[in-house]
């Protein structure tokens, strides 16, 4: 089994300026490096700086995940959570996202979250209304989640009312996407098990492309993000079939 890609931290999300304050000259050349960087497929350039590209060999943790764009994450999570409707059994997929999501989801009434992270499972588990069904298999250290044969054996027995679904890409192209093979294949499994699919992510992941395809645009019945997604770009992915929710 090849190891697990290292993950950065925190420092690993560039700000054009600052750097030591050395001059436009300096500047500049952070912003060609950058360049060079975002040609080569490593780093997405923002206003004012630039993320990491998560790749077959390079992957953020939920760690690095939890400390960026924390605001937007928690209103899409209630958005999100704010579609559980009549359902009574739930995928909640690993990352931070997904994480508030079951967070938010409501208490009154009996709910049964199956889910493959560790982080998830720890936050429900006490609950009454709760149950809480966990995926068996390997845990990835960077995520805290279950991958592999046990994990998509479990879900393939499953027929579930709604699936909460995160990516670490999602383009027109490729549609949703994932560094890792094994993740990917946890995620095409409960894709295939659910009634109905919610992607939730922040504006950062669109456009981007991983490593591992694991479902389209069109199998989505609902896209939440956030409103820094420019409202023409969220009117493209609605026209493959989703409803689009800028929050």
């Amino acid at each position: 089994m090849p190891p697990e890609p290292t993950p950065p931290g925190p420092e690993h999300r560039l700000r054009t300026g600052s750097g030591p304050p050395s001059g436009s000259a300096r500047k500049e050349t952070v912003r060609r490096d950058l360049q060079a960087l975002e040609d080569h497929g490593l780093v997405r350039r923002t206003h004012g700086g630039a993320y990491p590209v998560e790749s077959s060999g390079f992957e953020t943790t939920l760690a690095y995940r939890t400390t960026m764009h924390v605001p937007e994450k928690r209103a899409i999570a209630r958005a999100a959570a704010g579609l559980l409707h009549d359902a009574e059994t739930v995928f909640v997929d690993e990352g931070f996202t997904p994480q508030l999501i079951a967070e938010a989801l409501p208490r009154e009434r009996p709910l049964t979250v199956v889910t493959a992270s560790l982080s998830t499972a720890g936050a429900l588990a006490a609950d009454p209304h709760m149950t809480v069904l966990l995926l068996g298999g390997r845990v990835r250290a960077g995520t805290l989640a279950t991958v592999e044969h046990w994990a998509t054996r479990m879900l393939s027995g499953f027929v579930l009312d709604l699936a909460f679904i995160g990516a670490n890409g999602i383009s027109r192209e490729h549609g949703l996407t994932t560094p890792d093979p094994a993740v990917a294949e946890v995620k095409r499994q409960a894709v295939r098990a659910a009634r109905r699919r919610v992607f939730a992510g922040v504006h950062t992941k669109f456009g981007a492309a991983g490593f591992c395809r694991f479902a389209a645009i069109p199998d989505l019945d609902t896209i939440v993000t956030s409103a820094r997604l420019p409202a023409a770009e969220a009117h493209r992915y609605a026209q493959l079939g989703p409803q689009v929710l800028r929050v």
